[in-house]
C-alpha cells in the first residue's frame, strides 16, 4: 500500500497538469461573458434610442442628435461622459426614419392602415480580447432597433 506522502505527491502533480487547462477555461468562459455583456449593451441603447425617436417627429436633427448621444453614453448629452461601452462613438450610430429613409420607412402599410418607422443601427463596433491569444477580436454585424414613429 502506498504512503499518504507519495499519493499526496500523485495530488499535487494531477492539479500541476490540469490547472492550465483549468485557468484557460475559465478565461475563456469569461471573455464569452464579456462578449455577451456587451452586445445586450448594444442591443439595449440602440433600443433606448429609437423608443427615444419613436416620440419625435421624423427629421427632427435635434432628437436625432439626442438618440445618438443616447446610444453611445446613454445621456442626452455626452459632453464630459464616458461611452457605455470602450470604442463606441457618435460615429457606430446610424438613424433612419421617414425623412431620411423614405422608402423603407414612409408610409409603411399595415393591417389598419400605414405607419412611420424609426430604426437606429450600431455598426462596425469592435469586442476587445483582454486575452487576444484566446479569444480573437470580434467586430459585431450591425444591431438593429425598429419602432413605430409618432407624427
Amino acid at each position: 500500500m502506498m504512503s499518504r506522502r507519495v499519493q499526496g505527491g500523485a495530488m499535487v502533480v494531477e492539479f500541476a497538469i490540469l490547472l492550465p487547462v483549468m485557468v484557460l477555461l475559465a478565461v475563456g468562459i469569461m471573455e464569452y461573458g464579456r462578449a455577451v455583456y456587451q452586445y445586450d449593451t448594444l442591443t439595449k441603447s440602440a433600443r433606448s434610442a429609437a423608443r427615444y425617436l419613436s416620440q419625435h417627429a421624423a427629421g427632427n436633427a435635434t432628437a436625432i442628435d439626442i438618440a445618438r448621444n443616447l446610444a453611445v453614453c446613454g445621456q442626452r448629452d455626452c459632453s464630459g461622459q464616458q461611452p457605455l461601452l470602450p470604442g463606441l462613438t457618435v460615429a457606430n450610430v446610424a438613424v433612419c426614419d421617414a425623412s431620411n429613409c423614405a422608402g423603407t420607412h414612409l408610409g409603411q402599410a399595415t393591417g389598419s392602415g400605414s405607419l412611420n418607422l424609426v430604426t437606429v443601427t450600431i455598426t462596425g463596433y469592435v469586442f476587445d480580447a483582454i486575452v487576444p491569444a484566446m479569444v480573437p477580436d470580434i467586430t459585431f454585424g450591425p444591431i438593429h432597433a425598429s419602432m413605430r414613429q409618432g407624427s
